[in-house]
């Protein structure tokens, strides 16, 4: 065991969330597994609905009640399930030792506030800092994360900054505790390419100087092969393959990680199959309402078999650090 892997920041078991609507009942999360390591990146990719939001929100017990509920699993946060802490202690560590970046600052921030003041509010609030020392390291913070000038622009509101400032704000504000871990939602999406590799490079360097652990979620192929160490593939609320970044991209086992990556055109070089055409994932996604019994994916999977549709594949390890649940696979 490295010593990395002896340094657990999270270890998620056994998650399920569900929501109970009128048309039914929803399972957003069904049975996630995973840890993250100090000083990690790790990655949660699928198609928009897939649950990755949803993981991150139940981490931060953020999941709206009615109609929202965890009903099962357990989350380990320096070694303590963070389900069964008490509303207050919950409010503690959210900010603090756990820090969200969200997909749209422009949502996220409020407005009525310029950007120091927000910034300040996490200092107030969870080191007690008088407000005059929170607005300095607020600028300082903005300073560190590539805001110039950080002094006017912690004085101006979230309308006339850029979309890249906005997000840079939206950093800073997540790291000014030191959190030991970040999750990060989206965080380019909002921003232009150009924006997205200064967003990415702050990101990775304020990760290497303070060893924060990164939940990063998203549906960008491009951003996972820049930024994370280990990626777990998530379709329909499960998990469905899970394995080193380099490793998921040369060696893709599960026909839906396949499909994902074959319908992304890398720079130079053809499809995942070598064919001119780019692949596709032929289907629709099914309704949350009414999943098809057996391999949830075995619809849309064109080696599906007669045990797919039948029976649920059950979660292995293929090789050292490399999961999948398929039966044509496992």
């Amino acid at each position: 065991m490295t010593e990395r892997q002896k340094d657990t920041v999270l270890r998620v078991s056994n998650l399920v969330t569900e929501f109970h609507l009128p048309e039914g009942i929803v399972r957003a999360v069904n049975h996630i597994n995973f840890s993250i390591h100090s000083g990690e990146t790790l990655g949660l990719v699928g198609e928009s609905g897939c649950g990755k939001s949803v993981t991150a929100l139940s981490i931060l017990r953020l999941i709206p009640n009615p109609p929202g509920k965890i009903v099962e699993g357990e989350i380990l946060f320096n070694d303590q399930d963070l389900l069964k802490l008490p509303r207050g202690k919950m409010q503690e560590i959210r900010g603090s030792q756990i820090a969200m970046v969200f997909q749209e600052p422009m949502t996220a921030l409020n407005p009525l506030f310029t950007v120091g003041d927000q910034i300040s509010e996490v200092y107030v609030e969870h080191l007690k800092d008088p407000y005059r020392k929170a607005w300095e390291k607020s600028v300082e913070m903005l300073r560190k994360v590539g805001i110039s000038p950080p002094g006017q622009r912690a004085r101006e509101y979230i309308h006339q900054v850029s979309g890249g400032m906005r997000q840079r704000s939206m950093i800073a504000m997540a790291l000014a505790c030191n959190p030991r871990l970040i999750i990060a939602d989206e965080p380019t999406t909002a921003v232009d390419v150009t924006i997205q590799a200064q967003v990415l490079e702050l990101m990775k360097d304020l990760q290497a100087r303070s060893g924060t652990a990164i939940l990063l979620i998203t549906h960008n192929l491009g951003v996972v092969a820049e930024m994370c160490d280990r990626v777990i593939v998530m379709y329909l609320g499960q998990a469905v393959e899970e394995a080193a970044g380099d490793v998921l991209f040369d060696h893709p086992l599960h026909p839906y990680t396949r499909g994902l990556i074959g319908s992304v055109p890398f720079p130079g070089r053809k499809s995942l199959m070598g064919k001119e055409r780019l692949e596709e994932i032929p289907g629709m996604v099914p309704s949350m309402f009414d999943l098809p019994k057996g391999c949830v994916f075995h619809p849309r999977c064109r080696e599906a078999r007669g045990l797919c549709k039948e029976e649920g594949p059950r979660w292995a390890e293929v090789e050292p650090g490399h999961s999948v649940a398929c039966w044509g696979v496992a």
